[in-house]
């Protein structure tokens, strides 16, 4: 499936807006039937985000954060004033919007998103939107409420826990290797092989590609 929107009467619509510092990938995943979409990892540069979901004519319906690092979340509040749908995370990353240590890090003043989240997202839940639907499985690692968005037989959305022939990072505080490591192979390559895999930075995938290409984390035999 390609990256950016699909004139495909059933495909849905995939566009990836990369915004900020660390080319964060934010996703406008849309049902074509009724251009509901949501928006995923709003992390900066919220014109950006908003001019391409002009462009399509997309009826924003959720803003969901795969995990709440500061280059995930920071055009939270500014989407949020166009369009105030519903915010929804893992609740074990809810700490991270309003994180003063990090805020200060990075010249920013806490907190660093003011909403309050409405959905608190748990492994087994569905999101849906126009025809389209979004099933949460629980991944940590990288974070401790990373998660990561499926949409069957289409695409997951992995955030920052499998990159194309990489993983995320577990050097921050709450990540964890042994955790990430089981995250991805005992949830995301018990998938479909032919799932894209749409990550939050870098170029897309697929999981059999992971499953055997992946220096990191190798399927087991």
């Amino acid at each position: 499936m390609p990256e950016n929107a699909n004139n495909s009467e059933k495909t849905p619509i995939v566009k990836c807006v990369t915004v900020g510092m660390l080319e964060e990938n934010c996703y406008l995943y849309a049902c074509p039937e009724t251009r509901e979409a949501v928006i995923i990892d709003p992390g900066d540069e919220p014109e950006k985000i908003l001019m391409a979901i002009q462009e399509l004519h997309l009826i924003p319906r959720y803003i969901i954060n795969t995990h709440g690092h500061i280059d995930h979340i920071c055009a939270i509040d500014a989407i949020s004033e166009h369009y105030p749908v519903p915010l929804a995370i893992h609740p074990a990353d809810v700490p991270l919007y309003t994180d003063e240590q990090t805020a200060q890090e990075y010249g920013l003043t806490a907190p660093l998103v003011k909403r309050t989240p409405d959905i608190l997202l748990q492994e087994g839940d569905s999101i849906s939107f126009g025809t389209l639907s979004l099933d949460v499985i629980h991944t940590p690692g990288h974070t401790p409420g990373g998660i990561c968005l499926i949409s069957q037989p289409y695409c997951v959305f992995s955030g920052d826990t499998l990159f194309y022939r990489s993983i995320g990072r577990t050097d921050f505080a709450g990540g964890n290797y042994v955790q990430i490591e089981q995250s991805i192979r005992n949830k995301l390559y018990t998938l479909e092989d032919d799932l894209v895999v749409f990550p939050g930075h870098g170029q897309p995938t697929t999981i059999i590609e992971e499953k055997y290409e992946n220096p990191f984390v190798a399927a087991e035999e």
